[in-house]
């Protein structure tokens, strides 16, 4: 319906450029020879009106058959307007003759073959009736037909001739029409299957839980499916014309390798986090040749954090077979040289000096076995006693402890932030007072000429990829000497400290009992920039958040 209605809007806008030309031409001529005939400027008005008529009419048809029978009425209308033109200006022999073959021509644009044909036929009546009575000399005395009748063999030859040529015009032009909308129709076809078929293609791809992309030559990326942006947290446009390497890699030396490959490396999300892929490379030619890479990858974090997870519980599971031995090795023999010195000491006839070393003797063997009892601890945690708990009361019981137990000197300060809305969560009261102390004493120690300690809570949301879940965040931040880069990696190690008399197993006593509660430690460091420790739990008992969230790095930045 749309398509005919277009066509009936530029053949009203023809007839008007047609009407204007020709009937115009005409008048000037006459002008030139002094001879002006009413009757063209009445036909010009006139077709000035209708073609107006015809738009308003246009606009108020809706259905393709009346829009057809609107055609027909058009078209008719400009034959019988022809075929009056044509009785006015020498009728076989007028020079408008060819309106004919033109108004047939646009039955058949407009029309198809069908209509072609019977307008063809109607101009051919149309003229045969001209010819009729010009030859009969019936309308003589009308003074239409300017010149005299011509022989009725010529007569007949010329209505033969052009009744052929309207005839012809109108089969061939209904016939190419005809085609050439088979032609359209095959065309809109065939994009339509392109596109169905483009878009099953790219619904295939993006549906592909796989991250893929391709690049140019020079490895700049010109495409990423749904999944890979997903999995990398970027936008598209933050990525597109980046080099693939930069992205993924991290490395430039990844973007030297020889394809097809297949490698795991090491990369970053879009909010820094870790990110480990697995990754395939391959050329992308076109007739041979090479005009990029296609790359497929997959997320193995979760996959790497779970190895190191398992890694870890069995090497915290040689530690307790080892630590259970050992406590029965040394807390035995330790606990009776301790008493033997004790015993040495009370002799009457010990000197001073070596009344002081055995005193020396007595406080390292006791520290000793609080070291092996502490390490025992650690290794072999009880079951934890959960309840439902008020992390800000936990918070503000340890620090109120640490302000009146003497740990807080004159130049250091402690200052709490409760933020709202902080939900109650399922924790070991006692446990979690425990890390929370270790983490505010390791702070204060770090500020040996003073400074603040700032602990708050707050609740927010964690995300990975499409993952994502609620926590509360302890923060511990002090002002202190910070961590060594080299050192932030070891931090959590038994036995690791930088102190002197730091036995090693305050942080990784912390995070063995955050561990427990399914949840993370975040340090956030600088050296002689103060540090930052965030302890994170999941709001949701059980919700697994720690093992996929961000990686297993407890070093990174929340």
């Amino acid at each position: 319906m749309d398509e005919i209605k277009v066509r009936l809007k530029w053949l009203i806008a023809f007839r008007v450029v047609v009407v204007t030309l020709l009937l115009g031409l005409s008048i000037a001529f006459q002008i030139a020879k002094n001879e002006l005939v009413f009757a063209y400027y009445a036909l010009i008005v006139f077709t000035y009106a209708i073609t107006i008529a015809y738009a308003v009419a246009l606009r108020q048809l809706s259905t393709t058959r009346a829009l057809q029978q609107f055609a027909y009425a058009q078209i008719g209308v400009d034959l019988l307007l022809e075929t009056f033109l044509v009785a006015r200006t020498e009728g076989i022999s007028s020079p408008f003759l060819t309106l004919y073959v033109i108004t047939v021509l646009c039955a058949s644009f407009i029309l198809q073959r069908r209509g072609g044909l019977i307008m063809a036929g109607v101009s051919v009546i149309l003229f045969g009736l001209v010819t009729i009575v010009q030859q009969r000399g019936w309308a003589d005395s009308l003074g239409w037909f300017s010149s005299e009748p011509l022989p009725p063999l010529t007569t007949l030859q010329a209505y033969s001739m052009h009744a052929l040529a309207v005839l012809a015009g109108g089969f061939l032009s209904g016939t190419l029409a005809e085609q050439l909308k088979r032609a359209d129709q095959s065309l809109v076809e065939t994009e339509q299957g392109l596109s169905r078929l483009q878009a099953f293609h790219e619904n295939v791809v993006q549906s592909i839980p796989s991250g893929v992309f391709t690049t140019d030559g020079e490895g700049r990326l010109t495409w990423l499916n749904r999944a890979a942006l997903d999995m990398t947290g970027y936008e598209t446009g933050a990525v597109l014309h980046r080099s693939w390497w930069e992205v993924f890699g991290g490395k430039r030396d990844n973007a030297f390798r020889k394809v097809p490959d297949s490698f795991e490396v090491e990369s970053q999300r879009a909010d820094g986090s870790r990110l480990v892929l697995g990754m395939t490379l391959s050329p992308l030619t076109e007739g041979n040749v090479r005009v990029g890479l296609v790359g497929v990858f997959k997320d193995l974090t979760q996959m790497r954090d779970l190895e190191e997870e398992m890694r870890r519980r069995e090497w915290f599971a040689k530690i307790g077979e080892m630590s259970a031995g050992m406590a029965h090795e040394i807390r035995n023999p330790l606990g009776g040289m301790a008493g033997a010195l004790q015993m040495l000491r009370k002799e009457p006839t010990i000197d001073e000096e070596n009344a002081r070393l055995m005193d020396i003797a007595t406080r390292e063997a006791t520290r000793l076995n609080a070291i092996v009892t502490e390490f025992l601890r650690y290794s072999r945690p009880p079951d934890l006693n959960l309840k439902e708990c008020d992390l800000r009361e936990l918070v503000d019981d340890t620090v109120a402890l640490i302000r009146h137990d003497g740990h807080l000197r004159e130049v250091q300060a402690v200052t709490v932030h409760h933020g709202e809305h902080v939900p109650m969560i399922q924790v070991d009261p006692d446990k979690m007072k425990q890390v929370f102390w270790n983490l505010a004493t390791n702070a204060l120690q770090a500020m040996p000429t003073g400074g603040w300690v700032t602990i708050s809570t707050a609740c927010r949301r964690v995300t990975s990829g499409k993952r994502s879940g609620d926590i509360v965040e302890v923060a511990v931040q002090d002002t202190g000497v910070g961590i060594k880069k080299e050192d932030l990696n070891k931090i959590f190690f038994p036995f690791f400290t930088t102190k002197q008399n730091g036995s090693g197993l305050g942080l990784a006593t912390a995070q063995r009992i955050v561990d427990q509660h399914g949840g993370w430690i975040r340090v956030d460091s600088e050296e002689g920039k103060g540090a930052r420790f965030a302890v994170c739990l999941p709001v949701e008992a059980g919700s697994g958040l720690r093992l996929w969230h961000e990686g297993r790095e407890p070093w990174k930045k929340s």
